[in-house]
């Protein structure tokens, strides 16, 4: 491993609190740290422990197992050239080593949600374990950096920032305290060494990834001290760092706890998936490598479900490492995430917390931190809402769900039919839904710069129409089933019923007005003066990968073939054609520049599932054009080992780009990897 290897590691604990680092060990980002607790689940990530500064002496030679960049270029020092290996299962695992000795880190993030009597109790906390092997004793010495600041920004020292330390038994407590205001309290705990205060900023850390994106690049640490632990040859560490001020009635920190934590994490997953250990044991189809691949795909599932405290429930985090939980993404990814691995009881509470959210017929697209109303910039939530509620009901069957839901689904209905926010409505004359507000953008290609849409699609979108006529279908379904369960009044819910499909027929042919017969796809939009977008976007796919559908084989077919021959790569389908005048093929430089790119050509790689969906439809008997193996290659050991990219480039050969692990993105692949 003599190379400086920056593919990327990621640990959650299920509030919204991370660590993540590079597999050389460099810090390449902003978001490059130890541990980054959510002080306001699964929101106010902070920064508190950058990292373990590592050295060791033996037989009276220093030796620097650090990796750290300076300003724009200089490695110093270069500890990345003794790492013999790298592993991610179960937890993030360096082994550095020359002949005569062997030094293994370990880092493991444990559970941090606890239900203590009906009520959640947080805890964020890293642990970090070391292991020395060798033919000669050897002291460790452990330097702590630290900071106290938001994940998106740089820590800079300065006069105004002081960090308090009260040193205790195996202990240190720590705060910032910048112009009279403390910062969150945290502890270390170790097993064995003896720490030394000796505070010391270090100046200028660079940080590479955020060059690149045209964003602030530099980063002062702290340092409050040292550990120092003489070894023999098998001896550990180990060491804990916690949020809250240290606790005498907290249990001791032994050597046993590392490995305590981590079984305790295995068994947690094995109980949210022992179906499927079940499934693969008695399965004989699926080969061992095909069932490891899935056992990975779930556990890299599971870091996306986050409690939110705010509304006292789950969510799903829309990407690490910088998003919060958005309405859209979540119930875009809520069938891969929850429904597949038959996670049935998360589905219904974030669809259960979603309606109960619903106002003027919108699903939010975003929820506050605090005690405020929630977001509702989407035109679309509402739909994937009721598609995603359609699909947990055909998964389950739970009808006393739907007639506690219905309302909710009535409320759309009537909302989107009378009007509401931003102008939305269905239009008298042929019943398509569509929006008019200037400045916004309220479909997923939603990037606004200077208050102007890059992708305006105000108007008559084609997926909306798609998906309002899908949910017509469904209120339809769910009418007549309701009526007959006897769940409701069953003469007008019959009356409804009929109400419902009557308007999804209308829609149906007007859903027409979207065909395109020189190009043989869908317009991606009907303009508010009734001008068609011709571009080749996926849109159109999205349109055909719903439970309900409303275009033939025939114009399925020729969409289909126009995407797979336009938009279809290895990793998801482009955002735009590359034959298009306004195609971006690179995603790169400051935010303006990738803003720009973002939906204009970049891949995205969640659409790969409506591509199959919609193929699997339409070529029933033919199979996908579409080859694995990149996209399993790239969340087995590219960009964040173990999941899957946000976006890649339009252009080969395809760079991972945007968050590094993307919730929809690993959803989609879940749904059809089996």
């Amino acid at each position: 491993m003599a190379d400086l290897d920056t593919r990327e590691w990621l640990l959650t604990n299920g509030l919204g609190s991370f660590a993540s680092g590079t597999v050389s060990d460099v810090r390449t980002r902003t978001y490059h740290g130890w541990l980054f607790a959510a002080m306001n689940p699964p929101s106010g990530r902070n920064l508190l422990i950058s990292h373990l500064e590592a050295s060791l002496e033996v037989k009276n030679k220093f030796i620097a197992l650090g990796t750290n960049l300076w300003g724009s270029s200089q490695i110093e020092p270069t500890g990345y050239e003794l790492l013999r290996s790298f592993e991610i299962n179960p937890v993030p695992k360096w082994i550095w080593g020359e002949d005569n000795w062997q030094l293994t880190r370990q880092l493991a993030m444990p559970y941090g949600l606890a239900d203590e009597a009906k009520e959640a109790s947080f805890s964020h906390r890293i642990l970090i374990q070391y292991r020395y092997q060798g033919k000669d004793a050897a002291t460790l010495k452990l330097r702590l950096l630290i900071g106290d600041r938001n994940f998106h920004h740089q820590q800079n020292g300065d006069q105004e920032l002081q960090f308090s330390q009260l040193l205790g038994p195996q202990q240190v407590c720590l705060q910032a305290i910048y112009a009279g205001n403390f910062g969150i309290p945290w502890h270390l705990r170790w097993t064995k060494g003896n720490y030394q205060p000796n505070t010391v900023w270090y100046w200028n850390y660079g940080l590479s990834e955020e060059t690149k994106r045209g964003l602030g690049d530099r980063e002062d640490l702290f340092s409050p001290g040292y550990l120092t632990v003489p070894l023999q040859t098998g001896d550990t560490i180990t060491l804990e760092a916690r949020v809250g001020f240290a606790d005498s009635q907290q249990a001791v920190l032994t050597s046993t706890a590392f490995a305590e934590a981590v079984a305790a994490e295995q068994e947690r997953l094995s109980q949210i998936f022992r179906f499927e250990q079940q499934n693969s044991d008695s399965t004989k189809t699926i080969t061992n490598l095909q069932s490891s691949i899935w056992q990975k795909l779930l556990r890299a599932s599971d870091q996306f479900i986050v409690y939110r405290a705010s509304i006292a429930g789950p969510t799903v985090i829309a990407g690490y490492h910088w998003f919060n939980d958005w309405g859209r993404d979540t119930l875009i990814a809520l069938p891969g995430l929850a429904l597949v691995p038959k996670r049935f009881d998360l589905a219904k509470g974030v669809l259960q917390t979603f309606g109960r959210y619903c106002r003027q017929g919108l699903i939010p697209n975003a929820f506050p931190d605090v005690d405020s109303e929630p977001f509702y910039n989407s035109i679309d939530a509402a739909l994937w809402w009721i598609e995603t509620l359609g699909l947990y009901l055909e998964a389950t069957q739970d009808w006393q769900f739907l007639a506690e839901q219905f309302p909710v689904v009535q409320q759309i209905h009537k909302a989107f039919v009378g009007g509401t926010r931003y102008n939305i409505h269905v239009d008298a004359t042929d019943e398509l839904v569509g929006w008019d507000a200037p400045g916004v953008a309220l479909t997923w290609m939603d990037v606004v710069l200077g208050g102007q849409p890059v992708t305006p699609r105000h108007g008559k979108p084609v997926e909306i129409n798609a998906l309002w006529y899908s949910a017509l279908c469904w209120m339809s379904q769910w009418a007549e089933r309701l009526s007959q369960l006897d769940l409701g009044e069953p003469v007008r819910l019959a009356k409804q019923a009929q109400r419902y499909t009557q308007q999804a027929q209308r829609v149906k042919a007007s859903l027409q007005k979207f065909w395109n017969p020189q190009l043989g796809y869908l317009y991606d939009t009907i303009e508010l003066d009734d001008r068609r977008n011709s571009q080749i976007r996926p849109n159109a796919v999205l349109a055909l990968s719903l439970h309900h559908c409303g275009f033939d084989s025939q114009q399925g077919q020729q969409i289909l073939d126009l995407a797979t021959s336009s938009l279809l790569t290895p990793y998801g389908l482009r955002s735009l054609d590359p034959g298009d005048s306004e195609y971006i093929g690179i995603y790169e430089g400051n935010v303006q520049k990738r803003d720009r790119a973002y939906h204009q050509g970049t891949v995205w790689g969640w659409l790969i599932g409506p591509y199959i969906r919609a193929w699997q439809r339409f070529y029933p008997e033919a199979p996908i054009p579409f080859d694995w193996q990149p996209l399993l290659d790239h969340f087995l050991s590219s960009a964040c080992i173990n999941s899957i990219s946000e976006i890649f480039d339009g252009d080969a050969p395809h760079l991972a780009k945007g968050a590094i692990a993307q919730a929809w993105s690993v959803a989609e692949v879940i749904r059809h990897f089996k």
